[in-house]
């Protein structure tokens, strides 16, 4: 090999180990790899150029590049493990944790007031005897209009109420489905007291005492003898039980397809108590729900003979009894989410 081929090897090699001790961090590292020991690199380029030499000369420089780029080989390597050694203690120093400080306040979440109303209510009723049950937010056009005497040519089939997925399957409007159902599931047998909270959808346009999704609580009380006496005093008792013992309830006629007769229900204000107020325009009574009896063609659709079966059946919207409980006055603030709001319930 000639002097000119030795010199240079030389040259590259203190020139590469001068670099190689400047490289100061991975990135670096892997930077000088490349460029020193890499395919374009001077060495690569030595490699090519030994297949235009002699043979006993391509055998000394072929010993020759391969020494040296052994030797940079060992060296970067043991650049690599100083490299990584120091910055695995600068990031363990950053990451040190001192476990002598104090934790931080995790911040405690409010049962929602919609949720808080709702286990009010079922323990109202529980404690009443009735049993809670739920039922499919998905329902069918036979349950949730057909077997509640809801003909084809009601308002309710419109469109413009009703969300429908296909001619068959809609999103309920109502939990009176429940109603149905339970009775269908109990086979005749009594006495039947439950009541089904759930949500429900209306195409309804969103205002401050409006949504197109809102909580509903059905109840329904079906066996022999009962009265629409026993439907007053238990949503008299009821009343009581949520908004005190001086509440008292007035029934309004009014008119549902699946009951009959029908009433539309107030208490007193709560906000007056009665001598009227803005929340009541005056008259001293507050709508809370819809109920009445149930009607005879549902209990015979859904197995009972209403010859001898009566029953009463309710239903009432948790956002309305949320409302009038905490003194809010727009329902969309129940489904903003806003901490600053939610956080008032906190001790409420």
């Amino acid at each position: 090999m000639s002097d000119t081929w030795r010199h240079e090897l030389e040259a590259i090699r203190e020139q590469a180990m001068a670099s190689l001790a400047l490289a100061s961090d991975s990135k670096a590292l892997n930077d000088w790899r490349v460029e020193v020991l890499g395919k374009k690199s001077a060495l690569g380029q030595m490699s090519k150029a030994m297949g235009g030499l002699a043979p006993e000369d391509r055998r000394v420089l072929g010993e020759a590049l391969n020494r040296i780029r052994q030797e940079l080989e060992q060296a970067w390597r043991s650049r690599q493990a100083e490299i990584e050694a120091k910055e695995k203690a600068l990031r363990l120093e950053r990451e040190r944790i001192d476990v002598t400080l104090p934790g931080r306040d995790v911040p405690l979440g409010a049962m929602h007031p919609i949720s808080r109303v709702i286990e009010e209510i079922e323990d109202i009723f529980v404690s009443l005897g009735f049993s809670v049950v739920e039922g499919p937010e998905v329902e069918t056009d036979h349950y949730n209009f057909e077997l509640l005497n809801i003909p084809k040519d009601h308002p309710a089939r419109d469109m413009q109420d009703t969300f429908y997925l296909t001619d068959e399957w809609l999103l309920r409007t109502h939990t009176s489905p429940m109603q149905v159902r339970t009775m269908e599931r109990m086979r005749g047998r009594t006495p039947i007291r439950v009541i089904v909270p759930g949500r429900v959808y209306r195409r309804d346009e969103d205002d401050a005492t409006h949504s197109h999704q809102f909580t509903q609580i059905e109840g329904l009380v079906v066996d022999e003898g009962i009265r629409m006496s026993d439907l007053k005093g238990t949503l008299e008792a009821f009343a009581k039980a949520l908004f005190g013992p001086s509440q008292r309830v007035r029934l309004r006629p009014s008119y549902f397809p699946f009951t009959e007769p029908s009433c539309e229900v107030d208490l007193v204000c709560v906000s007056c108590g009665g001598s009227g107020c803005r929340m009541c325009k005056g008259t001293g009574w507050i709508e809370i729900l819809g109920a009445g009896m149930v009607h005879p063609r549902v209990l015979d659709m859904s197995g009972y003979d209403s010859a001898r079966y009566t029953g009463f059946a309710f239903g009432l919207g948790a956002e309305r009894i949320a409302m009038l409980r905490y003194g809010i006055s727009d329902i969309r603030m129940l489904y903003q989410n806003d901490l600053r709001f939610l956080r008032q319930f906190r001790h409420a």
